[in-house]
């Protein structure tokens, strides 16, 4: 298999990030046949597992970066990626090459084929990547894997393996026409990656949430870390973060902006304590370096300081709150704020919104791509006008002219922040990049 047939095999499957899953769509039995038809690679590795509305992916980075500087070979798989399909499955940073690609498909087509001849439907993409995942990390022998959940946890894909501890970041409202309309409903979702005798490690914080989780732990005889009872954070300047348990109480450098990648970074230092448990060394040296030197794109990520230009991703309530809530404490402006924004159609984008009109100044409306998924600017323009009437906005065709009119108007003083999805800021870091230098012209009243 070549590399452009194995991308071909790969995309030509139910990709339920172009067309939304149904609670119906969410089952495990075909993706364990799957792995069974390719000798259980998930069996042969040692793993910890990410579940959570929000942070789930920096907690993995930063585990990614503590682990790697204490020596270990890390594999790291992630959705979605920002560019190239190849960045999901990681391996020390490195994604995946074409050439393993292609032999790692083809090994995953000979298993589709012969699991299409019984009695279960076509593997989706996410079942595809994550089938391919855990192969090239068996094929790579890593030391530890770092599995970001797709979507909930109880019925992801990922959700076959019997990882060394299971993480749960955040619970907030987000795809839940499948978790689930209530926080309650969410968090057992994600809670359904806990298995008996691993342990698990929270910093899903509420009165609703944490009881279920408890629960559900306890069900297995598990107990829980919790944040905010058996360790805590608090964020200093520099940006550095505290993070203390009954035990001890330590500082270290933070590489990643905000108070929510403080609390992700508490979470990440738990991990670190339970793997120490099951024999893993990781000096204390790792981890202040590991923390200070993770790189996670598109989450906060300041590209430009005059204007000051930031490649965000929030594509959640609890997301847009954090983002606003570090613009203002990490990255304040004197001049106008204005917002490239694009949202997938099953979003809550009205509430995300809400969140963003108080901050920003003006927004540059726009769809990503050509994905059916994305919602028309047309309907977010209605939406705005409902939401905050008189409220400066301007529609675009593509996002790229969203980006080059935002860029073109901001002066030295402004802030231009691109957010609302992981597609756009896929579709406009790249181009981002190569226009740093375009002049700043007047600003005209739109």
């Amino acid at each position: 298999m070549t590399y452009d047939e194995a991308i071909a095999f790969w995309y030509g499957r139910i990709n339920y990030e172009v067309r939304s899953a149904t609670p119906f769509d969410l089952k495990l039995e075909r993706m364990r046949a799957l792995l069974r038809l390719l000798g259980d690679p998930q069996d042969r590795l040692r793993i910890v597992h990410v579940a959570g509305t929000k942070g789930k992916g920096s907690t993995c980075a930063l585990l990614d970066s503590v682990l790697r500087q204490a020596g270990y070979r890390v594999g790291l798989f992630t959705s979605p990626h920002l560019v190239h399909v190849e960045e999901r499955i990681r391996v020390n940073g490195m994604p995946i090459s074409h050439q393993e690609l292609a032999a790692r498909m083809a090994e995953v087509a000979t298993a589709v084929r012969e699991l299409e001849r019984g009695p279960f439907p076509p593997p989706t993409f996410f079942e595809i990547g994550t089938a391919l995942g855990f192969l090239h990390f068996v094929q790579r022998r890593v030391d530890l894997a770092l599995v970001e959940v797709g979507l909930g946890g109880r019925f992801d894909s990922t959700n076959v393996c019997q990882p060394l501890v299971s993480v749960i970041t955040s619970i907030g409202w987000d795809h839940l026409a499948q978790l689930g309309s209530t926080r309650e409903a969410i968090a057992y979702q994600k809670a359904g990656i806990i298995k008996r005798g691993v342990p698990v490690v929270s910093g899903a914080l509420g009165f609703d949430v944490q009881p279920v989780i408890a629960q559900e732990a306890a069900r297995f005889g598990n107990s829980v870390r919790q944040l905010g009872q058996d360790f805590h954070y608090r964020l200093l300047d520099g940006p550095r973060v505290e993070i203390r348990s009954a035990e001890k109480s330590d500082i270290f450098p933070l590489g990643l902006l905000g108070d929510h990648q403080a609390a992700n970074a508490a979470v990440a230092v738990a991990v670190v304590e339970e793997l120490r448990r099951v024999g893993l060394t990781i000096p204390r040296s790792a981890l202040q370096r590991g923390l200070e030197q993770v790189r996670w794109p598109a989450r906060v990520e300041v590209l430009a300081r005059r204007p000051l230009i930031v490649l965000d991703s929030a594509h959640n309530v609890p997301s847009a709150e954090a983002l606003v809530a570090t613009l203002r404490t990490c990255l304040p402006v004197t001049g106008r704020k204005t917002v490239v924004f694009a949202v997938s159609l099953d979003k809550q984008f009205a509430e995300i919104l809400k969140v963003l009109v108080d901050h920003f100044d003006h927004f540059e409306l726009c769809r990503y791509g050509q994905n059916p998924r994305a919602a028309s600017p047309e309907q977010l323009a209605e939406l705005l006008i409902q939401l905050a009437p008189g409220k400066s906005f301007t529609v675009h065709s593509s996002a790229l002219a969203a980006w080059r009119v935002a860029r073109q108007r901001a002066k030295p003083d402004d802030l231009v922040c691109i957010t609302g999805s992981v597609f756009l800021a896929g579709e406009l870091c790249e181009i981002v990049a190569q226009d740093s230098s375009l002049p700043i012209v007047p600003l005209t009243t739109v």
